[in-house]
């Protein structure tokens, strides 16, 4: 076995490969630019070497670069993640000529499978049912306009080269279709050195669904079941489940077996991914094949009780698989929800800062990756991470923070597990997608598992605005804050230091508002909790630990309930199933009184284009004079390896404009003026 493993990654995939390599003995190697100086993996390595600026295109994606890492170190083998390097043949092939493993498949299956092209011709070969497309090279925007028109609208421009969602881009119509394959293009360089581009048709209501295969050198091969990927925003995944709420066995059964062959014919030999479009019938067409190991595998780790790096590590030793089709069980049920650093108040615009706080939920300490997740109880949190409270978010990687998984013995209970994890945990400093995230847990399609790739598109068409608690919820949260007020009332009355003769008493009856509904609310206390009386003759029994200046409030009301609480004048600011809201709890005079406050009333943004996320401007359209239409695009925004396209809201002319191309920006920095 390996001595010794670079791993040509950062991030949460290069810690999650550095656990692994320590539970097997072998000694990590981790590499970083100058942002990535103080980050996890760094610090969670053996071993680590400086290898450039932070731009990926001057560091992680450099080949000479790593392949001096590699000899400063002497690593024997090199895993390199998702992303990055890790579908580049030429990388590969630097490291056969080197004498180093490449913990991954050989370079003629990561030319053939890796490039998308290629895949969809041998796959056609192989008499694969494959979506419609142009499998040639694209020269120019006329020509993907062209292209786009004899496969018919909607169409996907693609990066060759792509993964992770860069180089994607839906085109509805001529114009799109020349904007996105700029876009697409542009993206492809910079975040993996190609820019080739092809255009296939849109599959309007699909399913998107995977097969994870694992194969070794010596011509065996498994399916290791399926993963359940539909729910995506900007065509990138968001929320995975092991196995899908929607294939029957028979199905499942096809799928993995077409995909064994699949992978077996072109000698594949480590873990790969095999992705299908499946509609409404079940009928499934091949996407492409991912010949690395996927960001959502932890699911399947799950449900199968395989350490897929672990595995991919022993093949690129030349072991051979020591499991069977017949030894693939599939146990319980998993979901994962990743992380992200973007605002979803923002339309999930990426948001960068310092992690002022980062508490995520308590793993279950029984779990480990290659173990059943059943063995270590009813429900298992694991929480694959690259980040630490008071670490950067950059602007130049991608924006994940951390990928969150549950596992149940079924979908309900691991619903319900992932709710109360999401709920726990917290993030401070910088915008997130925790409550949209919160939100999709609950949401009724998903809980009947009747999603669609156009889920997202579809059930918030004008983005996220945060979530409206039913009553009976809110009514929880209530008597929740009502219990807690009462607790720091408490608190205050025992203040040193107060004047003679000024005695504060603590009451029971309290109005406690929150989302534009009014509870009056009578506390009964005891030793053991509250008893929180309403008006229309209800009550609900609080029970909890919480204390003043906690942040995270884990309370029984009739049942769990986790908030997270911050401070507001009177009252608190709670967040919890997706929801942020200022709760008040005042006497009754003063809730009379509050009435008659006047409302703050938000600056007149209208005449300006805001930078709506720290970034880089890469061009601006327009120039002081023109006149614009609505929907015309005015500057694009880079930002995280993504470029933002900005459009006026309206039909307007340009009176100033206050950036240039090159330039950096801050979050609702003014890029330009209308009249």
């Amino acid at each position: 076995m390996f001595e010794k493993i670079l791993i040509a990654n950062r991030g949460e995939i290069a810690c999650r490969v550095i656990k692994s390599a320590r539970k097997m003995g072998i000694k990590t190697v981790a590499i970083y630019s100058d942002a990535d100086k103080q980050a996890l993996h760094v610090q969670m390595a053996d071993e680590a070497i400086h290898i450039g600026p932070p731009p990926a295109n001057q560091s992680y994606i450099v080949i000479d670069k790593v392949m001096d890492a590699i000899r400063e170190s002497g690593a024997q083998a090199v895993h390199p993640g998702y992303g990055f390097l890790s579908e580049n043949a030429k990388f590969a092939e630097a490291l056969a000529a080197e004498g180093v493993a490449f913990v991954g498949p050989p370079v003629g299956a990561i030319e053939k499978m890796g490039d998308k092209i290629t895949s969809k011709k041998i796959a056609q070969e192989a008499n694969v049912s494959t979506v419609p497309g142009y499998m040639g090279l694209i020269e120019d925007a006329d020509d993907a306009v062209k292209i786009s028109n004899e496969v018919g609208y909607p169409v996907m421009i693609k990066a060759s080269a792509g993964g992770g969602g860069k180089g994607m881009r839906i085109a509805w119509n001529d114009q799109e279709a020349r904007e996105g394959f700029q876009s697409s293009k542009n993206e492809a360089a910079n975040s993996f050195g190609d820019d080739r581009i092809f255009i296939e048709k849109f599959v309007t209501q699909p399913r998107h669904i995977e097969i994870q295969v694992l194969c070794d050198a010596h011509g065996n091969g498994v399916y290791l079941g399926e993963r359940e990927c539909s729910i995506q925003r900007r065509n990138q995944k968001v929320v995975e489940e092991a196995p899908s709420p929607f294939l029957d066995e028979a199905t499942r059964k096809a799928m993995g077996e077409q995909s064994v062959a699949l992978a077996k014919a072109v000698g594949y030999a480590s873990a790969g991914t095999v992705e299908f479009i499946v509609d409404g019938d079940k009928n499934f067409y091949f996407l492409e094949m991912n010949t690395r190991l996927q960001v959502e595998h932890p699911v399947t780790e799950l449900i199968t009780g395989v350490d897929l790096v672990e595995q991919m590590i022993r093949v690129a030793n030349g072991e051979p698989l020591s499991i069977t089709q017949d030894d693939v069980k599939l146990t319980g049920w998993a979901i994962e929800n990743r992380l992200y650093a973007e605002d979803p108040y923002r339309n999930f615009l990426p948001s960068i800062g310092r992690l002022t706080r980062y508490r995520p939920p308590a793993e279950t300490a029984a779990y480990t990756p290659g173990t059943a997740a059943g063995a270590a109880g009813d429900v298992v949190v694991r929480n694959d991470t690259g980040v630490y409270e008071g670490g950067e978010i950059s602007m130049y990687y991608d924006p994940m923070i951390a990928k969150l998984c549950t596992w149940a013995p079924t979908r309900d209970k691991a619903i319900e597990a992932m709710r109360v994890a999401l709920d726990s945990f917290e993030v401070e400093g910088i915008g997130h997608n925790l409550p949209f995230l919160s939100a999709v847990m609950d949401h009724p399609i998903f809980m009947a598992g009747d999603m669609t790739t156009a889920f997202i598109e579809e059930q918030y068409p004008e983005g996220f605005d945060g979530v409206t608690l039913p009553e009976a919820e809110l009514k929880r949260v209530a008597a929740a804050c009502a219990a807690m007020h009462r607790v720091a009332e408490i608190r205050r009355t025992r203040v040193s230091g107060r004047m003679d003769n000024h005695e504060r008493r603590v009451g029971t009856k309290w109005v406690v508002s929150l989302q534009e509904q009014e509870f009056a609310v009578d506390v009964q206390a005891d030793r053991d909790g509250a008893t929180i009386g309403f008006d229309d003759g209800s009550s609900l029994r609080v029970s909890s630990d919480w204390t003043p200046g906690d942040q995270l409030a884990q309370v029984d009301v009739d049942g769990p309930l986790v908030l997270k609480v911050g401070k507001v004048s009177g009252g608190f600011r709670i967040r919890a199933r997706g929801a942020d809201m200022s709760v008040h709890v005042r006497s009754a005079r003063q809730a009379e009184l509050a009435k008659l406050m006047p409302e703050k009333v938000a600056p007149d943004t209208s005449k300006m284009l805001l930078c709506p996320m720290p970034g880089l401007i890469v061009k601006v359209d327009v120039e002081v004079g023109d006149e614009v239409q609505e929907g015309q695009a005015l500057c694009t925004v880079e930002a995280m390896k993504m470029e933002n396209i900005l459009r006026a809201e309206k039909k307007s002319v340009v009176t100033k404009i206050n950036a240039a191309a090159g330039e950096s920006l801050a979050v609702d920095d003014v890029i330009m003026e209308f009249e």
